[in-house]
């Protein structure tokens, strides 16, 4: 019962990290912070209670992850697949902080390492050249290779993919699903760099 209680604690230990240590500094979406700290919670609780009685934990678990791929699924406002992983973050954290069958110290040291990869994995730095936008051009592009050419004079950037999604040849419009990297002295400029930032002192 102590050690229960005790995976409690790290559990909503973990989720505040989780939430208010590493999304919301970063994303500042503020409606997905009750989402998480509900989906976690809820799981928490469903699972705890399905766990102490004679339904299968299994089946528990199962029902409570086919909740939220339902809410992520059906969901009325559009997602990114970060703010996605952070949801299966909060769900797997809830589920570590509910399995009685496992020691204090392996479900602890698992929502460490699902913390670690978040913070990591999510970090500005990592891959922070990389860019993916959909973009309108005011021109009818058909040629792949001149496509390429305008989008990386544009977007002062070397353009890795291009996807045209929509070709209007009578509105002479372009849609086109770019993902590039940026230079470094465009990079520099954008507000927030640590160069741009120490420009202005």
């Amino acid at each position: 019962m102590i050690s229960q209680l005790v995976l409690f604690a790290i559990d909503i230990c973990a989720v505040v990290l989780l939430v208010f240590g590493l999304y919301f500094p970063r994303h500042r979406r503020r409606d997905l912070v009750v989402a998480y700290l509900g989906v976690n919670v809820g799981v928490l609780a469903v699972a705890s209670a399905l766990s102490a009685s004679n339904v299968g934990a299994g089946l528990g678990l199962g029902l409570a992850l086919f909740g939220v791929l339902s809410i992520i699924r059906l969901r009325s406002t559009e997602l990114d697949q970060h703010e996605v992983a952070y949801y299966f973050s909060a769900l797997a954290l809830g589920i570590l902080g509910a399995l009685s069958t496992t020691s204090v110290w392996l479900s602890g040291g698992l929502m460490a390492l699902i913390l670690v990869v978040m913070f990591l994995g999510d970090h500005r730095r990592l891959f922070r050249h990389y860019r993916h936008q959909i973009l309108v051009l005011d021109s009818a592009i058909t040629d792949h290779v001149a496509l390429v050419a305008h989008l990386e004079q544009l977007l002062d950037a070397r353009v890795h993919a291009a996807t045209v999604q929509r070709l209007d040849m009578v509105n002479e419009t372009t849609v086109v699903d770019v993902r590039y990297a940026t230079s470094e002295r465009r990079l520099a400029a954008e507000p927030g760099t640590p160069a741009h930032s120490g420009a202005h002192r």
